[in-house]
């Protein structure tokens, strides 16, 4: 099993406290008193505060810098970057109350009952009804900004996550063979993904049926021949990786599905050459595309990548339907595919990457060829 410090989020105080020093900037640029942050994927962000989906985490972070957290009672608090932790009222004798939320609004609300203007990242009618003098800001699009140069203790994380999925194809491959159930495949995966981590997961990712270019589990077997793209993506502590590898379903590949995963490697590989700061992210979908289309009877019908961290799809995207280009501190996915009835399903590669301080760098490393199970 990899190792992950359970004696704190996997954030460091140094980089939680840099991301809130960024959003103070940021607070004064806006003219803004301060900001409440009650999405628990920010309250992670700038804090390094993880706890189970059913508890509200509450920041309230001022323009002055001062950052007070309010966490449920008898939540083991361990190291954070906050200047003042309060605990509120959340369960009696394990029953949830029914508002928490309100419960955190309460314990902080003296912070800002006296301010014009505050920011928030998502709504929360509570604060908002009691406090009708206040003029709340969405700085939803901003956070999304700010947090797109991912830094290093965020990487690692995503690293970590990374060792999951590779131990769920690690799984995949030793179990894969004619007859076996889509959903028992999808069970197993994650089974081995949990047990790598050491931890819950979160979702376990998109696509786990064979002979179709990729959707949920099944209660079919496999057949014979059939591809399989296995989409797999695994959450730590809010942070998520996003993977595919392509398994064959009994004996060797046929000729038309060889090609077709070599030309996925190929694109894979232009990325590889070309993704560097200030690179068009469309400009790469389309050299992909162009590339994928010199056999016109497949089919490269999605996108070629997006960012990835604490959502499932962010900046950048290597889409034409956005024209971002690539900057230092992204992280984000390249996954070209091609699919078509002679291939049975249809092969993608999935890989993710972090342009770093020293330049592009692969986070994942099972092998990317067409992968034939043991079976």
């Amino acid at each position: 099993m990899s190792q992950l410090s359970e004696s704190g989020s996997g954030l460091s105080i140094e980089s939680c406290h840099e991301r809130q020093h960024r959003l103070v900037e940021g607070l004064d640029r806006w003219k803004l008193a301060g900001a409440v942050i009650s999405d628990r994927r920010h309250v992670m962000y700038f804090t390094g505060f993880w706890q189970a989906s059913y508890h509200t985490p509450i920041l309230y972070l001022d323009v002055k810098g001062w950052a007070k957290l309010a966490v449920p009672e008898a939540v083991v608090v361990k190291p954070l970057c906050a200047n003042e932790i309060v605990a509120y009222p959340w369960q009696r004798l394990g029953t949830l109350i029914d508002s928490p939320t309100a419960s955190a609004i309460q314990a902080l609300e003296p912070q800002w009952a006296h301010a014009s203007r505050i920011g928030f990242d998502q709504p929360l009618a509570p604060m908002i009804a009691a406090n009708d003098h206040i003029e709340w800001v969405d700085l939803s699009a901003e956070l999304v900004a700010l947090r797109r140069a991912k830094y290093p203790d965020e990487v690692e994380l995503i690293r970590h996550a990374v060792l999951g999925c590779e131990a769920a194809y690690a799984k995949a491959a030793e179990i894969l063979a004619p007859g076996v159930r889509e959903i028992d495949m999808f069970a197993e995966m994650q089974a081995a993904a949990i047990r790598e981590i050491g931890e819950p997961i979160g979702e376990m990712g998109n696509d786990f049926q064979a002979g179709t270019g990729g959707g949920p589990p099944r209660r079919r077997g496999v057949e014979a021949g059939e591809l399989m793209p296995l989409d797999v993506a695994v959450s730590v502590r809010g942070y998520r990786c996003d993977l595919c590898r392509t398994f064959v379903v009994g004996g060797q590949p046929t000729g038309a599905q060889r090609q077709a995963a070599e030309m996925v490697l190929a694109a894979l590989e232009l990325v590889e050459q070309q993704a560097r700061v200030g690179t068009s992210a469309r400009w790469l979908y389309e050299q992909v595309q162009s590339m994928l289309a010199q056999n016109p009877k497949w089919e490269f019908p999605h996108h070629l990548g997006h960012g990835t961290g604490l959502s499932n799809h962010e900046p950048p995207y290597l889409n034409p339907h956005w024209d971002d280009s690539l900057m230092p501190g992204d992280l984000f996915t390249v996954e070209p595919g091609l699919y078509g009835d002679d291939l049975v399903g249809g092969v993608r590669i999935e890989d993710n990457y972090w342009i770093g301080p020293d330049g592009l760098m692969k986070l994942s490393h099972f092998p990317r060829g067409l992968v034939i199970p043991k079976n």
